[in-house]
């Protein structure tokens, strides 16, 4: 039970540093409510989860390609150049009441997958890190527990996820709508801030080819 909960704790610790899905995650929360938020996380986790079956049956030699990587660099700075500049232009909309229905929850689920799934980053977090998990722990335990114990970093990731949805969320009830306009502006500014990052390295990667 103790490794059980260690490896749960591996999954928290992966989702915590701040990134773009946090950032969208905390905007979506004061804009639009806790499901949103939500929602922007699950998308985010199924693209993890793709990419922790992808290292777990091995086929990664596709994703080191530098034609692939340079792509999915691509798309990922314009999926966060989109998403960070409407969120940019929606900070203004903010109201201190709940606007449900002005949103479908499937854009939000697609938001958080296609920024998750498009993120070269992820691919090498997943590599470097589960990789290296998954190579200690197939050493040491059966295939059985190696797949319980890769359901419980899933288990953490899905708690982050429920946690900054709810702690977003909650901000509404606590500050200003000014305040939550300039937060919501920042999370905005922040996604740009990424997706410039990402168009940046894209060019490297066609510079050196």
């Amino acid at each position: 039970m103790n490794v059980f909960l260690s490896y749960v704790l591996l999954g928290l610790s992966l989702a915590a540093p701040i990134g773009p899905i946090n950032a969208a995650q905390i905007d979506r929360g004061i804009r639009s409510g806790f499901m949103h938020s939500w929602f922007i996380g699950v998308g985010a986790v199924i693209a993890d989860g793709i990419y922790m079956l992808i290292v777990y049956i091995g086929v990664v030699k596709l994703l080191e390609a530098p034609i692939v990587q340079a792509f999915l660099w691509c798309f990922g700075c314009f999926v966060l150049l989109y998403t960070g500049i409407e969120t940019m232009i929606n900070s203004g909309k903010i109201n201190l009441q709940y606007q449900r229905g002005q949103e479908p929850l499937i854009k939000s689920f697609f938001s958080g997958f296609l920024m998750s799934i498009s993120n070269p980053l992820t691919i090498l977090f997943w590599l470097g890190i589960y990789g290296s998990v998954l190579a200690k722990t197939a050493s040491t335990y059966e295939s059985s527990q190696l797949i319980l114990y890769s359901s419980a970093i899933f288990i953490g990731l899905l708690i982050w996820d429920i946690t900054m949805a709810w702690v977003s969320s909650s901000f509404r009830t606590f500050l200003t709508s000014r305040l939550l306009i300039s937060i919501s502006f920042l999370s905005g500014l922040s996604l740009i801030g990424f997706g410039m990052y990402f168009g940046f390295q894209a060019v490297n990667i066609f510079i050196d080819r």
